[in-house]
C-alpha cells in the first residue's frame, strides 16, 4: 500500500475521532483535555520554531514528503479541534441563556392576587 494512503487513511481516523471524543465531552474532564491540547499545541509551535528540520525528518519516516506537509495535517486537525470545542460552547451557552430568560419571564409574571406594586 502507499504510504501517502495510509497517511491519509490515519489522518481521517484521527478527524474522525477527535470530532467524536469532544462531542461526548463536557466538563472537568473535557476542559482538562483541552488545557492539555493548548500545551501540546504550545510545544509543537516552539519545536517548529527551534528545529523547524525536525518536521521534515518525522515527516520522511512516516512517508510524508515534506514537513510542512505533516505540519498543516496537525494544524487542520488541531484547527477541527477549537472549531468543534468553540461551536459545542457557545451551544451550551445559548441552552443556559434561554434557560435563565424563561426563568427570568416566568418569575416577572404576576399572579391575580399578588399587587401591582410589592412596596405599597
Amino acid at each position: 500500500m502507499n504510504p501517502v494512503v495510509i497517511i491519509q487513511v490515519v489522518l481521517i481516523a484521527l478527524v474522525v475521532l477527535v470530532v467524536a471524543r469532544l462531542f461526548r465531552s463536557r466538563g472537568a474532564r473535557a476542559q482538562a483535555i483541552r488545557r492539555i491540547g493548548l500545551v501540546v499545541f504550545a510545544a509543537f509551535a516552539a519545536v517548529s520554531i527551534l528545529f523547524p528540520d525536525v518536521w521534515t525528518t518525522i515527516a520522511q519516516k512516516v512517508g510524508v514528503g515534506r514537513g510542512t506537509d505533516l505540519v498543516l495535517y496537525a494544524l487542520v486537525v488541531a484547527f477541527l479541534s477549537f472549531t468543534v470545542t468553540t461551536y459545542l460552547r457557545f451551544r451550551d451557552l445559548e441552552t443556559n441563556y434561554t434557560r435563565l430568560a424563561r426563568r427570568i419571564a416566568l418569575s416577572d409574571v404576576q399572579t391575580p392576587d399578588q399587587p401591582d406594586d410589592p412596596a405599597s
